[in-house]
């Protein structure tokens, strides 16, 4: 009996201990919460010890909601939650940024919901950010001097570079934040007007005498559509004369119109070279056939000796025909000239 009573005693200590255990933790949670609840309740924010200790339990840093929420009901932002700030801090957003940013919107009267701010926070934007550029807009140089460039360089139609520098004005759009161009594509469709501007006037005089034809026709093609931000101005903060283009680009087409002209006569010249020598080939291939065919006269005159078909009175006769014939062309002039020279079509 003793025994059994020692055994409901010690039953009834572990249950005790229990209980102590749980409530010096539940104690030791309170604790870590309760300087923020208190800051809280008297700054109206509504935020129970219960989802304070929740927020410890859910990974959930209670000073940021608790901060967050105090700043909302001070700027009289009564629609935001401890829910709604607790999901978004899950989410990987910025709670601190969204709610300033609303405030921020709030103050300037700029329709922003919290369903906006925080689509766009998740989206990786800087909502604060953009709402500051919102409300005070900001200039963008293009080209950006952060890509090495100074200039936006063109050519107008008389072959004069120039070169420009403008300043855009841009006011973010809320509204084009999510999926909206950035400033990179304002500065490249902005650098592409300047060139097609330049490129389309008729003199480099033009340009320089009005350079606010450029920035008139570039506000003109809309070049904010589908990006982040509202172009404002598009002021041109520089122009100036660079290298004579065509003039170069002529002096270039001259100078490899001249090589190739070069290279075609001098083609046409080892042409000729070669046919010279093929004609004096041939003329040498023919004078060993002359050469070749007298070498059988002789030949033929002795095989008709032999074979009786030419007598020694035909062959003086022969001889007597051919020394008549040379005096008489002797006579007609076939001999040297009065100079001494070789008569005229004759070689020596």
């Amino acid at each position: 009996m003793f025994a059994g009573i020692l055994a409901v005693s010690g039953f009834w200590w572990l249950i005790v201990g229990i209980l102590v255990l749980a409530a010096l933790l539940v104690l030791a949670l309170v604790a870590q919460v309760f300087g923020l609840w208190f800051q809280a309740l008297f700054a109206q924010a509504r935020i129970s010890l219960r989802e304070l200790i929740g927020m410890r339990f859910r990974k959930v840093d209670p000073r940021v909601i608790v901060l967050s929420k105090i700043q909302a009901v001070q700027a009289n932002l009564d629609f935001l939650n401890t829910s709604d700030l607790e999901s978004h801090y899950l989410a990987g957003g910025r709670v601190r940024n969204v709610v300033v940013a609303l405030i921020a919107s709030n103050r300037a009267n700029i329709a922003l919901t919290w369903k906006t701010a925080t689509a766009i926070d998740l989206a990786g934007r800087d909502i604060l950010d953009a709402v500051q550029t919102s409300v005070n807009p900001k200039v963008i140089d293009c080209p950006n001097p952060a890509s090495g460039k100074t200039t936006v360089d063109a050519v107008a139609r008389d072959g004069i570079q120039v070169k420009a520098r403008a300043r855009v004005t841009v006011r973010a759009n809320i509204d084009r934040l999510v999926g909206g161009a950035t400033e990179e594509t304002i500065i490249a469709r902005v650098g592409e007007g300047i060139v097609t501007t330049i490129g389309s006037a008729e003199s480099y005089k033009a340009v320089l005498e009005n350079p606010d034809n450029i920035s008139k026709r570039v506000l003109e093609k809309g070049l904010d559509a589908g990006t982040a931000f509202e172009i404002l101005s598009i002021d041109i903060a520089d122009v100036d004369v660079g290298e004579n283009v065509g003039a170069k680009l002529q002096a270039d087409q001259a100078e490899a119109d001249k090589r190739r002209f070069q290279a075609e006569a001098e083609k046409r010249r080892a042409m000729a070279m070669a046919r010279e020598q093929e004609m004096k080939a041939l003329t040498q291939e023919n004078r060993a056939k002359v050469v070749a065919a007298e070498a059988e006269v002789p030949r033929a005159i002795a095989e008709a000796f032999r074979g009786g078909n030419l007598g020694i009175m035909d062959y003086y006769r022969m001889k007597n025909i051919q020394a008549d014939t040379g005096m008489r062309h002797n006579i007609a002039g076939g001999g040297q000239d009065r100079q001494g020279g070789p008569p005229e079509g004759k070689s020596e």
